[in-house]
This record gives structure tokens, sequence and C-alpha cells, in this order.
């Protein structure tokens, strides 16, 4: 290889080296702010105090089983639109407040919103489980896992609820801007022990967060949440 050849990929390099990271720091900027934060001070102490805590993770107690990794990165990047797409359009039912003026007569009730997110009444309370009112699962709002319809109850219709759990800090479990939205409405919050910061990175006040460890519970208007 001569001199100019290899002067001119170490050149070529430099320039693609300079596009990524130029690129990375669009892509940063555009979606800090559905970032959340990391946990700092007394929350990251309380963490590493767990017993599901060591080198610097958290760690289920259980390992899970996820199936073959292959096959899983198969089928999610190249098994075509039948594993990722309805083929037809989803059949909704639309809610709104007024749907849920009158409690389930077996004193139970949940209704999928999409997602993961559900609304669950039980003995009087409403429980909001993992809301996702974004029209992607991700933090950018030009690229990512796009709904596949809209939600079937209005964010602006939701009756009066008592707590929002998180069950964990995945996009399509823990979406930005229903977060925000939430902040807003005095609700109570309870997520599993770190994901406070998140959400007071997002504007919710630190006294109607309640973070939990593995099989600790709270009392939430006189229901256990475990």
């Amino acid at each position: 290889m001569t001199a100019r050849i290899v002067r001119v990929l170490i050149r070529v390099t430099v320039a693609l080296t300079v596009v990524a990271l130029l690129a990375g720091g669009v892509l940063w900027l555009t979606a800090r702010g559905s970032l959340g934060a990391e946990a700092s001070g007394e929350r990251l102490a309380r963490m590493e105090q767990s017993p599901q805590w060591r080198d610097g993770a958290f760690h289920n107690v259980r390992p899970r089983v996820d199936g073959p990794a292959l096959r899983m990165f198969t089928e999610f990047f190249t098994g075509g639109s039948s594993f990722r797409t309805p083929d037809t359009p989803i059949s909704i039912v639309p809610r709104d407040a007024a749907s849920f003026a009158l409690g389930p007569t077996s004193g139970v009730r949940v209704t999928w919103l999409g997602h993961s997110t559900l609304l669950l009444e039980l003995e009087g309370h409403r429980f909001l489980i993992d809301p996702v009112w974004g029209e992607r699962a991700s933090p950018f709002s030009y690229m990512g896992p796009k709904r596949f319809f809209a939600p079937p109850l209005p964010l602006t219709e939701l009756p009066s609820i008592d707590a929002v759990v998180i069950s964990h800090d995945h996009y399509d479990h823990l979406d930005t801007p229903t977060i925000k939205a939430l902040a807003t409405l005095g609700t109570r919050f309870v997520v599993p022990l770190g994901v406070g910061a998140h959400l007071e990175a997002w504007g919710v006040a630190a006294d109607r967060i309640t973070e939990l460890d593995w099989w600790e519970s709270t009392d939430v208007a006189g229901l256990a949440v475990t």
C-alpha cells in the first residue's frame, strides 16, 4: 500500500469519525430531554444498599429467559412486516371520562389503552399503569416504534386516579410527554427504586414519588401496592 493511499484512508477515516460524532451529538441534543436523569445522592445510596444491587446495577433475583437471542434478533429485524405490523386496522372502542362514571359491578375492571397502558379499577380506586400516550415509544419524536392507533381514551379525558404505577423505565412503559402531562395533575407515582430521578427531571414533585425496591410495599388509599 502506497503512502498516498494510506493518507487518503486516514483522511476518510477522520472525516467519517467527525460525521459520526456530529450525528451522535445531534441525536443526543434532540433526545436529552427524554432521557431523564441519573440517580444520585440519597437515592443512589439507597439503591446501592439494596440486596439486588451489585457491580453497579440491579440484578433480578431469577435470571430472565428471552429465548434464543439469534432468533429474536432475526425476527425483529428481518422477519417482515407480518411480525411487526398488523395486516388490518386494529378495532378499538373509544372511551371518555363519562365511561368511568359508574364503577364496575364486579369491583374490578381493567381497560387496555394501548402499549402496556392499563387503567385498573379496584374496589372504588383507580390505578394507571405504565401510561403511554406518546406517538412513539422512543426518546425521539421522529424515529422509533410508532403506535398503531390513537389512545382509546384521550389524556384530557382521564378520570381521577389514586396513583400512577410504573413497572420499569423502558420507553414503551415510561413515556416522557405523558409523565410531563401527568405532572401537572398532582398525581401520586409509585415506581421502582431509582426511576424517581427521571420523574423529578420531568417536573414531578419529589413528595409525590414513592420508590420501591423488590417486595417493598406502600399504602395507596388503603390498598397495599407491592
